[in-house]
């Protein structure tokens, strides 16, 4: 597997998921491996910025309400809704009832459906709602929450880009990241962040907080995963879509665990 330098796997990382002026010199697949092992990287910066929009908002004396709404919108804003519509997108093609090829037509339409509608509003309010009860108990829980919300997010995206996992159609961003990161190096990936988010919420919040870092992130992979694997049955493979489907899905699920308890 031949190597390619960081910056290019940066670049296309940050140059694919997120508004944040980049100078993307290469669109192939070794730059889509790069850019996939780099999406938790993108997810930490979001997240910092998601997490220091909240904490302003507080220092304003804004409650915990428009905290956790301003730590909605930042991500949203600096990825221009994509992992948002895409799970919209995901919610109409699954809830169709269609083959997979009218399904996937259904999805790349540019209006959203009911099923959508509905997917997208529950999914920001469980985040909002989540944001809030964090930012509820302490103005660092709520930062924390988003850092690791966006960080699973992204990390979901390097999971469902490994090897084995299809694209449903031979164009778009999903055919051009679909299967380009190496199992064993995705898995080392996710291990990695996983051992971080554990540390940090140990340092920051004692042994239990480390243990309920270390829970938000696995299950939060998990619903992504079990996504994926629907997604994959019902459609074929993954599309751009789909990845934005996973990524909000995980992200959710970690913020719902780190509210628990």
């Amino acid at each position: 597997m031949p190597s390619i330098p960081a910056a290019h796997g940066l670049r296309f990382a940050f140059g694919t998921l997120s508004v944040l002026p980049v100078n993307l010199t290469r669109w192939d697949r070794g730059a889509a491996r790069g850019g996939m092992l780099c999406a938790p990287v993108v997810g930490l910066v979001l997240g910092l910025g998601a997490g220091l929009a909240g904490l302003f908002l507080l220092l304003l004396g804004a409650g915990p309400l428009p905290a956790a709404v301003a730590s909605v919108a930042v991500p949203a804003v600096l990825t221009r809704g994509l992992h948002l519509d895409g799970v919209a997108d995901t919610a109409d093609g699954l809830g169709s009832g269609k083959p997979a090829e009218d399904a996937l037509r259904i999805m790349k339409q540019s209006d959203i459906g009911p099923f959508g509608v509905i997917t997208l509003v529950l999914v920001l309010l469980a985040q909002v709602a989540a944001l809030a009860e964090l930012y509820g108990g302490s103005w660092a829980a709520g930062v924390f929450g988003a850092v690791v919300a966006a960080v699973a997010a992204r990390l979901a995206l390097t999971a469902a880009a490994r090897a084995g996992v299809p694209a449903a159609r031979p164009e778009g961003l999903g055919a051009a990241v679909a299967g380009v990161v190496p199992e064993r190096v995705a898995y080392g990936v996710v291990a990695g962040v996983l051992m971080a988010a554990v540390v940090l919420g140990w340092l920051c919040f004692g042994v239990y907080g480390g243990v309920r870092a270390g829970a938000a992130v696995l299950v939060g992979l998990a619903v992504a995963e079990g996504l994926l694997r629907r997604c994959v049955r019902r459609f074929g493979g993954v599309t751009g879509d789909v990845f934005g489907g996973v990524a909000e899905a995980a992200g959710t699920g970690a913020l719902v665990v780190l509210v628990l308890g």
